[in-house]
């Protein structure tokens, strides 16, 4: 089993780096293999609604990590977004980053998401559920949790201050292991619904 997280902080070795860390450190305790994506500190173009990407089930531009990325998770059993907080929403490279990687049709359905949201002080909420809203689009598992997945600090010293923090971060590792074991264990027993086809309407006539 494996998850793919993709840190969208221009900063590697920052906040939101140590977060993930401590989500992946407790799912390789449970043997699920974790490989942490840098994307933040990269230059990546947003989307330019072309939508060539339903035609060719990738994005059409080619000079940057996405569609690299769009392939790899489509194997994965589940996703970590981490972002800072900017000005209350995410992280302008990594929005273009999801953006991008989302709207070909991620095939992540009914697979385990969770995420990380470092800020110095406030409007984590915001990006916590901007960052959701992606799982929840491609119909996606949310890892539960016991409070927001807000982690604070400025350096990766500070964070050890937020004790309640790495403890949130350490609950989401586990209980995202859990999820992913039991949606594994599940597919044996309960097949997948079979949905109706999708209908697309439009609010002017």
């Amino acid at each position: 089993m494996k998850v793919i997280a993709f840190n969208g902080s221009p900063r590697k070795d920052g906040v939101s780096a140590r977060g993930v860390s401590i989500i992946a450190a407790e799912l390789e305790k449970e043997g699920i293999e974790t490989e942490i994506i840098q994307v933040g500190n990269l230059k990546i173009q947003g989307c330019l609604a072309c939508r060539k990407c339903a035609e060719l089930k990738r994005c059409v531009i080619s000079d940057d990590p996405v569609n690299e990325c769009f392939e790899k998770i489509q194997n994965a059993d589940g996703i970590i977004l981490a972002s800072p907080v900017y000005f209350g929403g995410i992280a302008g490279t990594f929005k273009s980053f999801l953006d991008r990687l989302f709207f070909p049709g991620v095939k992540m359905k009914y697979k385990a998401g969770t995420t990380v949201v470092s800020l110095r002080r406030t409007g984590g909420i915001s990006v916590f559920q901007q960052l959701n809203n992606y799982f929840n689009l491609a119909q996606m598992i949310i890892t539960p949790g016991i409070y927001w997945n807000v982690i604070h600090g400025n350096t990766q010293e500070e964070v050890l201050q937020d004790e309640e923090g790495l403890c949130i971060m350490e609950t989401q590792g586990k209980n995202m292991a859990w999820l992913i074991k039991c949606l594994e264990a599940g597919k044996k027993e309960v097949p997948v619904p079979e949905l109706p086809p999708r209908k697309r309407t439009n609010f002017i006539h």
